[in-house]
């Protein structure tokens, strides 16, 4: 087979992209390892910047987004028992969408298929060769038959664990990496959020984040050790420890109920540079992970992903200047989400090293945010997403 971008990948980078380049006239292919099912019982965060609805809409998948999603105008965060609301649409004019990265891969899922669009899922041993040269290929085997895309790019947008980034020799890749010392303990409930907005906890006992997926579904989290063990979190212990970390009144007003999904996810800063290797160019997770506080990890991947599109499209058109510099594009944007969600995981968890020195400072740090308005415009602004430029 042969087509003009083979992309690795089917979660949201990479079906975004397809959607995107086909709009642009660009045949592509999607590569994925999982099944559909697999892709689509993945969860993860839906907190959408403006810049990643832009996107989805010009992809023609944001109708049902507009319709079942939830805009928000600001976000909490709670400090010594106090909730502080940082008004975001009030000081940047912009807001943030709640709606459940599943639920945006389900759109684009759809939307791909309807378009006709080919995808193959359960694609096995995918290797990729001469992407160094002018005609990168990829190998994959379905149903044990060896099958080989010729192709003019590969947009590797399979995830931190994928074979594309593994696959650029180690002397041409600089990677910066901060493994922090906890993790996130996650349930998924069918019951009413406790808030309309976020709420993000700074507490003695640790970290705590009241989220949503809808008006009737809620994410919730609390900062574990990561010598903990899901099977040893009932979900009666989870709530009881979750309600330990709320003001007494936002406890009261938690609803409980049997879990849909319980998971520990550990937390981690990485970023791998440069983003392109010839006619192999890295997107999303595969690039980049942020820890999940400052909710950019969706966000950055469709950042990405725009560059790129803008990239390839005027690559195809017979210019080659947005292509050339998609790397330091996209890198610019990432480190500046990076420092970000650095800077609000080390504000808001409880670390075992801190003493009491760090302590004070985050206590500090978190009176002059609640007191200084420019300190909220600044969270305010780097929340609901910078430019893309």
């Amino acid at each position: 087979m042969k087509t003009q971008v083979a992309i690795i990948g089917a979660g949201p980078a990479g079906l975004l992209l397809g959607q995107l380049l086909a709009k642009s006239g660009i045949a592509n292919i999607v590569l994925e390892q999982r099944s559909p099912e697999y892709v689509l019982g993945r969860i993860r965060a839906g907190v959408l910047e403006q810049t990643a609805v832009d996107l989805l809409d010009e992809a023609g998948v944001g109708a049902r987004m507009h319709r079942e999603g939830l805009p928000h105008d600001g976000v909490e965060l709670c400090f010594a028992g106090q909730r502080h609301r940082i008004d975001l649409h009030g000081l940047t004019g912009k807001r943030v969408m709640v709606y459940g990265q599943t639920e945006v891969t389900h759109d684009l899922m759809d939307a791909r298929t309807a378009a006709g669009l080919p995808t193959v899922y359960e694609a096995q041993d995918v290797r990729l060769e001469g992407f160094a040269s002018d005609t990168p290929r990829v190998h994959y085997e379905k149903d044990g038959v060896t099958h080989t895309v010729d192709c003019d790019f590969i947009a590797g947008c399979d995830g931190f664990h994928g074979v594309c980034r593994a696959s650029v020799p180690a002397e041409h890749i600089t990677t910066h990496e901060k493994v922090y010392p906890f993790g996130w303990l996650g349930l998924l409930s069918d019951t009413p959020p406790v808030s309309p907005e976020l709420i993000y906890v700074h507490h003695e006992r640790g970290f705590a984040l009241c989220s949503q997926r809808s008006k009737t579904r809620s994410r919730y989290y609390v900062q574990c050790s990561l010598q903990d063990d899901v099977a040893q979190w009932s979900d009666d212990a989870f709530w009881e420890e979750l309600k330990s970390r709320l003001p007494a009144d936002t406890a009261a007003q938690l609803v409980t109920g049997a879990s849909l999904e319980k998971s520990i996810a550990p937390l981690r800063s990485f970023v791998a540079e440069p983003m392109r290797f010839g006619r192999l160019l890295l997107a999303g997770d595969a690039a980049h992970i942020v820890p999940p506080t400052g909710a950019k990890g969706l966000n950055l991947a469709a950042s990405d992903v725009g560059y790129l599109w803008q990239g390839l499209t005027e690559h195809y058109r017979g210019g080659a200047g947005g292509l050339d510099h998609y790397s330091e594009r996209a890198l610019a944007r990432i480190w500046k989400a990076e420092r970000f969600s650095w800077w609000m995981t080390s504000l808001m968890h409880r670390f075992p090293d801190t003493g009491s020195f760090g302590e004070r400072m985050q206590q500090a740090e978190l009176a002059y945010l609640f007191g200084s308005t420019a300190a909220m415009t600044v969270l305010a602004e780097n929340y609901v997403g910078l430019p893309m430029r």
